[in-house]
């Protein structure tokens, strides 16, 4: 039996505790945190789905002391979006500012030709895809959507107003894809953010909406409005009863009945352009540990969001997919910039 000499042996074990330490040191300084309040810009207004998410990221984060500095909600809707975009844009490397973008990240610089693209963005995390569902008033005489899609190929052009988030953005979208499927022209009122739209829509102001599930689902819930359909390929996957007879699975998806529309939404989270690499992990982190929450599972539930998560080229490929399909959508509709 070979003995190795005490003085090889506590040599080896030094230079092995000190390459651990070596690996802590860098590990520790990988591990970068925020050192002040993080700044969480909505491009869209108060009310809508990207507002409402924002705020309740911002709540839980520090309901669960999920970051030593506190998330502040900006919203920044100017422009269709537009003003958030140029500020995160324009906060070159600062890692303390964070975006959630819809999809209007594509449609407006499509449609205003304002100088942005999403890849001047650094793309941090895809937390969900958003579904749109065609809302009337609940004293609508549109019982289902095969009556209100009828009565749009019957009635006068102009003849419904449709309200919706923004001119040349998501909603506005959707109605032209409704109104070449019926082939009637709606007159389409824009208003800042999708909370405004399900309250205009209780007021009877319109005649639908296409709002997402989280914007209308209080006045659902209350009695005021009335889902007709999801544009999307499934139907929802959520059977709790939010009303005496109806859950948001109950909702037919709108090509089932005869209305030959579909479209999915981003809910991502973007940081300033010249970011670090361990600064974009921060935010993967913090993100992962959201979705890992009761709070935000009940959040998915009650917002009837489709749950598709990306990070990393993933994402990033995702990204350059949908930027081509909207403007697709957007050439089709005759909303590009000139």
């Amino acid at each position: 039996m070979t003995h190795t000499p005490f003085s090889k042996r506590l040599a080896a074990k030094c230079a092995a505790l000190a390459l651990t330490a070596l690996t802590s040191v860098a590990v520790h300084a990988q591990a970068w945190e925020p050192t002040k309040p993080i700044e969480f810009i909505v491009p869209a207004g108060t009310g809508g789905g990207a507002d409402q998410m924002a705020r309740f990221i911002q709540g839980v984060v520090a309901k669960n002391n999920l970051s030593k500095q506190p998330i502040v909600v900006v919203n920044k809707s100017g422009g269709a979006g537009a003003e958030g975009f140029l500020a995160i844009k324009g906060a070159n490397a600062d890692p303390h500012k964070i975006i959630i973008t819809l999809s209007n990240l594509f449609t407006t610089p499509l449609a205003t030709g304002v100088p942005f693209n999403w890849r001047d963005l650094t793309p941090v995390s895809m937390l969900a895809l958003d579904q749109f569902v065609l809302w009337v008033n609940e004293e609508s005489p549109h019982k289902n959507a095969k009556s209100f899609f009828e009565a749009l190929k019957k009635e006068p052009n102009n003849t419904f107003k449709m309200g919706g988030t923004g001119s040349k953005q998501e909603d506005q979208i959707i109605t032209v894809m409704l109104e070449k499927a019926a082939g009637k022209k709606m007159t389409y009122v824009p208003f800042k953010g999708g909370g405004d739209v399900a309250v205009q829509l209780v007021g009877k102001h319109i005649d639908a909406t296409v709002n997402n599930p989280i914007e209308a689902e209080s006045h659902w819930r209350a009695g005021k409005l009335r889902p007709l359909c999801v544009m999307d390929k499934e139907k929802l996957p959520y059977t709790t009863k939010l009303t005496a007879t109806q859950s948001w699975a109950d909702i037919p998806t709108c090509d089932s009945v005869g209305v030959p529309v579909e479209y999915l939404m981003l809910r991502g989270i973007f940081m300033a352009p010249g970011v670090k690499p361990e600064q974009v992990d921060y935010y993967i982190d913090l993100l992962k540990k959201v979705r890992a929450l009761p709070e935000w599972k009940e959040f998915m539930d009650k917002g009837a969001f489709k749950r598709t998560s990306l990070t990393g080229k993933e994402f990033f490929d995702w990204l350059g997919r949908n930027e081509q399909v909207h403007r697709s959508l957007m050439k089709e509709a005759g909303f590009l910039a000139n």
